[in-house]
């Protein structure tokens, strides 16, 4: 009995972490940019509920998102699932 109960906690555990992951708090506009090549682009500061920033890019008329700068390979084609990687 005591087994399952340690078992059944274990698992409780280990599922709810997942909702202890940082998350985006607030997302704010900084700047406009473009590339040496002319490419435009804006940035973006995320903040996270664990207290850390994060930098995000937008390129294509904000239709790619990059936490950090284009040549980053965390790219989402959405505004919030890119601030989600960024505070993971």
């Amino acid at each position: 009995m005591i087994i399952r109960t340690i078992a059944a906690c274990a698992a409780i555990l280990f599922f709810s972490a997942g909702s202890y992951a940082a998350k985006p708090t607030s997302i704010a506009f900084v700047a406009n940019g473009q590339t040496d090549e002319g490419t435009p682009f804006a940035t973006y500061t995320v903040k996270c509920s664990n207290g850390q920033q994060a930098e995000l890019t937008a390129w294509n008329k904000r239709r790619k998102w990059c936490v950090g700068d284009a040549v980053s390979e965390q790219c989402e084609k959405k505004q919030i699932k890119a601030a989600k990687t960024a505070c993971k």
